[in-house]
């Protein structure tokens, strides 16, 4: 059995997955939490994670990806893990990394400060080195920036994927599992389209196709990117005839619930998508599937303008009732007194929503014990 574990971090993204044979990916890192604080309800992030490393009596991960530099997606990240670039990063109980997953935007990012700049300092030093990472696209920037190096893309292609192909490492076969690229884009980023860069857009996406038995279970990780890049994924995954690529069972909504995922306009009631991504979740969406909101909880009104947006939340809500499956958002489960981490479980069956090992929960100190009237 395959398990995925979504933290409730508020606007921010983590997500374990762990593999039926052992082996551990961690999607994005962002240690949220107020220690200084008892009303905050996000995780205690480090706690959860070392707890359930202790239990699986290891200090590393197979993969940690960043999908983009965020500090949603990143905060914390210099003071939990392992980092080989420099000394100061190093030992204790710091927890390694065997493979880092980047977009090729993380290499080439000028003018980044605090955790952004560290993590790309990272990601340049293995990349220089030639081993412990995989990198997403190779635009004309990264090889400006290998020239710097003395080294060219061909002495580094045996790292970099691009879009519309299988991340090597990992197959049904041996693993139960698959990874399919869907973005950064190739042909977004030839010749240097990097130049006016942003975050989201260029950020790492793409689908888990986990195995058990003879059932296929399909995922997607959309990061932070909005519509027009949604957009692009449908339309050159369309053109390629890969549609089983558009497919999915559990999708892990892009960017906190935004209507900029979805469309330019967020719409009075339910935020209408443009027509081609419309057709990522009416076309391809499976039954019972599940969309995941990783965010605060959905709002009420329209008082702050950041996401979540109830407008976007009105469509996500009208699939999954279509589906006749589940919109799930991770400071709203099990309930927005008590939240705590989505855990699905996914076997020959396919995907249902379990629970955190019982040494998991007690060691965040975030989670309360059951009490009467609450939930399971």
């Amino acid at each position: 059995m395959h398990q995925i574990t979504l933290f409730n971090l508020g606007n921010a993204d983590t997500s374990r997955i762990d593999l039926a044979n052992g082996k551990k990916l961690l999607i994005d890192y962002a240690n949220m939490r107020c220690a200084t604080d008892p009303k905050d309800k996000r995780i205690d992030l480090p706690v959860q994670l070392r707890a359930d490393l202790k239990n699986a009596k290891r200090n590393d991960y197979d993969v940690v990806a960043f999908t983009h530099l965020d500090n949603d997606h990143t905060c914390g990240a210099s003071e939990f893990f392992e980092l080989l670039h420099a000394a100061k990063y190093q030992g204790g109980d710091r927890v390694k990394i065997k493979e880092l997953w980047v977009p090729a935007a993380v290499l080439v990012e000028d003018g980044c400060e605090d955790e952004t700049r560290i993590l790309r300092q990272e990601a340049r030093y293995r990349l220089k080195k030639g081993e412990g990472i995989r990198v997403f696209s190779g635009p004309g920037q990264l090889t400006d920036w290998l020239a710097t190096q003395g080294l060219t893309v061909a002495d580094r292609q045996h790292l970099i994927t691009d879009a519309g192909t299988l991340i090597p490492g990992f197959d049904l076969a041996t693993d139960g599992v698959e990874f399919f690229v869907h973005s950064p884009f190739a042909s977004r980023t030839a010749g240097g389209g990097l130049a006016a860069m942003d975050r989201n857009s260029d950020a790492l996406t793409f689908q888990v196709t986990f195995m058990e038995g003879t059932r296929k279970t399909r995922m997607h990780f959309f990061s932070d990117i909005d519509w027009p890049v949604i957009k692009s994924i449908v339309e050159v995954t369309e053109y390629y005839g890969r549609t089983e690529r558009l497919e999915w069972d559990i999708f892990k909504i892009a960017h906190h619930c935004s209507y900029l995922s979805l469309s330019s306009e967020k719409g009075v009631e339910v935020t209408v998508p443009d027509a081609v991504v419309k057709k990522l979740f009416e076309t391809y969406g499976q039954s019972r599937g599940r969309l995941i909101s990783t965010s605060k909880p959905i709002p009420s009104n329209d008082d702050d303008k950041q996401p979540p947006h109830r407008q976007a939340a009105a469509y996500y809500k009208a699939q999954a009732e279509r589906l006749r499956g589940e919109f799930l958002v991770t400071m709203e489960h099990t309930s927005i007194l008590y939240p705590e981490p989505i855990v699905i479980k996914i076997d020959q069956l396919g995907a249902s929503i379990g629970k955190m090992a019982a040494a998991a929960s007690v060691a965040g100190g975030s989670i309360p014990p059951p009490r009467a009237g609450r939930g399971n």
